[in-house]
C-alpha cells in the first residue's frame, strides 16, 4: 500500500502582511513547515500558526531560510560553513519554544527557498544545515529534495530523512526544479498537479520540461503556501490520492 505525507509551507505573514491562507490549507495536509522569522512570519504569526496546525492534529516543522524578508528568501546569499548552522539552529530554536509551550514535538525541518535550493547541490552546505539539526535533536526528520545532497548529507550523520517532491513546481532532466525566473517554473493547471503528483507516488517517475523522465522518490509532496492555487491544489491532490487507495499520514 502506497502511504505519502502532504507536506505545505506556512506561517508565511508577517506584521501587517498576510500571505497565504494557513486556516482553509491545514484540513487537507498533513505537515505544516512553519516559516522562523528570517524569511517570512514573526512571533505571533508562529504562535497563531501552530496552534492552527495541532487544531487540525498536523505534524509541525521549523522552515529556516536566509535572512531576506524583502526576497523572501528566494534569493541566493553568500554564506559561509558557520553562518548557515547559526542560522538554522536559531530559528529552530525561536519554533521549538512556540511548540513546546503548547505541550506538543517537533516533527522535522525542511530549508526553505534560496537555502534548500542552495544546499540540493552543495555537499558542504547541506552536511552543514544537516550537523544543525541532529545537534538540535537526533530525533527530527529531514525533508529534502528528492535524491538530493540534503538527504543524503541527513542519512549520512544519521537523521532519519524524507524524499520530498513538489506537486506545483517543473523539473528539469538533472532532477532539480525549473527555477522561478522562468516562465515555465510553476504549474498553474489543477490537473497536471494532481497528474503530476499522482504519477511521482505511484510511479516514482516525473516528466522533465526537455521531455525526459527522472526517476525519484516520493515520501512527501510539497505544496507551497503562497501559491496562488495552493487551496486547490491540497484539497484534489488529497481526494485523488485517497481515492486511489494511497493513505495520506504525517511520519510521526
Amino acid at each position: 500500500m502506497f502511504r505519502v505525507d502532504l507536506n505545505c509551507d506556512l506561517g508565511e505573514s508577517f506584521g501587517a502582511y498576510k500571505v497565504g491562507m494557513d486556516e482553509e490549507i491545514l484540513p487537507f495536509v498533513t505537515s505544516a513547515n512553519i516559516a522562523c522569522g528570517f524569511h517570512a512570519g514573526d512571533p505571533a504569526v508562529m504562535r497563531k500558526t501552530v496552534k492552527l496546525a495541532l487544531q487540525n492534529g498536523v505534524a509541525i516543522g521549523a522552515h529556516p531560510g536566509l535572512p531576506d524578508l524583502i526576497g523572501f528568501g528566494r534569493r541566493n546569499m553568500n554564506i559561509s560553513a558557520q553562518e548557515a548552522y547559526d542560522m538554522v539552529v536559531y530559528q529552530i530554536g525561536a519554533l521549538y519554544g512556540f511548540i513546546k509551550s503548547e505541550g506538543a514535538a517537533m516533527q522535522h525541518v525542511k530549508p526553505h527557498g534560496a537555502l534548500y535550493n542552495m544546499a540540493v547541490k552543495n555537499k558542504e552546505l547541506s552536511e552543514t544545515i544537516a550537523e544543525a539539526v541532529y545537534k538540535v535533536d537526533p530525533e527530527l526528520v529531514l525533508f529534502g529534495s528528492s535524491g538530493s545532497e540534503i538527504v543524503r548529507a541527513g542519512e549520512k550523520i544519521g537523521l532519519k530523512t524524507a524524499h520530498e517532491v513538489f506537486a506545483d513546481r517543473t523539473y528539469q532532466q538533472d532532477g532539480s526544479l525549473t527555477s522561478r525566473n522562468q516562465q515555465d517554473a510553476l504549474i498553474h493547471s489543477q490537473e497536471q498537479a494532481v497528474a503530476q503528483v499522482e504519477r511521482m507516488v505511484k510511479e516514482g517517475k516525473v516528466m522533465s520540461q526537455q521531455g525526459v523522465d527522472i526517476s525519484l522518490k516520493a515520501d512527501t509532496v510539497c505544496i507551497h503556501g503562497d501559491g496562488t492555487h495552493a487551496l486547490l491544489f491540497a484539497q484534489s491532490i488529497k481526494e485523488s490520492l485517497e481515492a486511489s487507495g494511497i493513505s495520506i499520514e504525517s511520519f510521526k
